[in-house]
């Protein structure tokens, strides 16, 4: 059996307020061509399908037209959803008896009936392969505290996660035959993670409560996570797998290696896990690729971008600047803007890099007398901007040194 393992679409996800949808179109498109190249037998998406939990209208279209598409192009597709920490659990859960009408499982949030007790065949999905082959999808969705065990303190989340899987995946293990796979979806943050700052909140208490990889019992085939970006094993376990996301959600996220998983199952272990990099559509572009440039240099690679009429408006490409400064650079933002104005690029991000010696000299002449606060407040902004800030500014200041109980001098 043959399993695509993808997670974190954020879908209606902006990047400075331009939209993404034409790359989430793209990789949309480019993975229901995937499914039907590799035969996939089960599709399953580990959460955070929305960047908000109030998506926009075209987000949720968006996400309903490509069920739509998947249910009318692979009429025995087996999809699994489940809900992020970006996710409504109950926006995902809503359309739930339309989508198992469909045959397609989405589980938001962790469903509890009377007593809270599980309701575990929601959650356990038995999925069959091309050849009639069977494998038990334990769906977890993102559990928030209120899902753990009664009683369950800020220390004790991992014991309560893994108390949640636990039951989950033994009524996976008391219905699967002898050679028939469980496989585990989740949306968490586990112990050795590698995470984007710029983009991905910390989770079930932050990052202090990763769990452990022992959440997962041995006789898991394969772990299909979500959360992180970064496409990553957990530790050294070849069979427990974030997907990452399909496009970068930051510039810190421009250099990932943007991929899905697929997943070959052979009785009840794995055989191989394959990845797959994601096409994308619009680049993201550091200037300088590494380090920092002098003004000169930056304005000079901003002019040899593609010019606005050689790329259509969707496929304009997002980039950062990094400017390396000997002092104030006043107008810095107006330079490079005006370099872009015929360029097909979208300034995200301008970052100043003071050379170290002019950081030193700053320190030591601030040493040499006493600065008011104000007085250190506006030589930062100076530094760092290029030019004194508004009225507004320095008085929105002074309040917050009036908040922190000291008296501006």
């Amino acid at each position: 059996m043959k399993l695509l393992h993808t997670s974190d679409w954020h879908l209606g996800h902006t990047l400075r307020e331009r939209s993404r949808a034409y790359e989430h179109a793209a990789f949309l498109a480019w993975l229901l061509d995937t499914v039907e190249q590799e035969q996939v037998d089960a599709l399953l998406v580990s959460g955070d399908v929305f960047e908000t939990a109030n998506p926009s209208a075209e987000a949720q279209a968006q996400w309903f037209d490509f069920l739509a598409s998947t249910r009318a192009r692979f009429p025995d597709l087996e999809v699994i959803v489940i809900g992020g920490n970006h996710d409504s659990a109950a926006r995902l859960d809503a359309p739930s008896a339309l989508l198992r009408a469909l045959r397609l499982r989405v589980v938001g949030g962790l469903p509890r009936g009377a007593g809270r007790a599980l309701d575990l065949d929601r959650v356990v999905v038995p999925v069959r392969g091309r050849g009639g082959e069977r494998a038990w999808i334990a769906a977890v969705p993102f559990l928030r505290a209120s899902d753990l065990p009664v009683g369950a303190s800020i220390e004790q989340l991992a014991e309560g996660v893994a108390a949640v899987y636990g039951e989950i995946v033994e009524h996976a293990r008391r219905q699967r035959g002898e050679r028939e796979a469980i496989v585990a979806m989740g949306h968490l943050y586990m112990v050795g993670g590698t995470i984007s700052e710029e983009s991905e909140r910390k989770i079930l208490g932050g990052n202090q409560h990763a769990l452990p990889l022992e959440v997962f019992s041995t006789d898991v085939a394969y772990g299909a996570l979500g959360h992180l970006h970064l496409a990553q094993r957990v530790g050294k376990a070849d069979h427990v797998r974030y997907s990452g996301a399909p496009i970068a959600l930051s510039m810190a996220e421009a250099s990932y290696p943007h991929q899905v998983a697929i997943v070959e199952l052979d009785g009840a272990g794995v055989r191989d896990v394959r990845p797959l990099r994601v096409p994308q559509a619009v680049e993201l572009r550091r200037i300088p690729a590494k380090g920092a440039s002098p003004l000169a240099q930056v304005l000079r690679e901003l002019a040899a971008l593609p010019a606005k009429s050689a790329l259509a408006e969707e496929r304009h490409l997002f980039v950062e600047v990094v400017v390396s400064c000997d002092g104030p650079e006043p107008g810095l933002v107006e330079k490079i803007g005006d370099a872009l104005a015929d360029r097909a690029a979208f300034l995200v991000k301008v970052t100043r890099e003071v050379a170290a010696h002019v950081e030193r000299e700053a320190a030591i002449a601030i040493a040499k007398r006493d600065y008011t606060t104000e007085e250190v407040f506006l030589a930062k902004w100076q530094r760092d901007n290029g030019t004194t800030p508004a009225p507004e500014y320095v008085q929105a200041f002074h309040e917050l040194v009036d908040a922190a109980g000291q008296e501006p001098q």
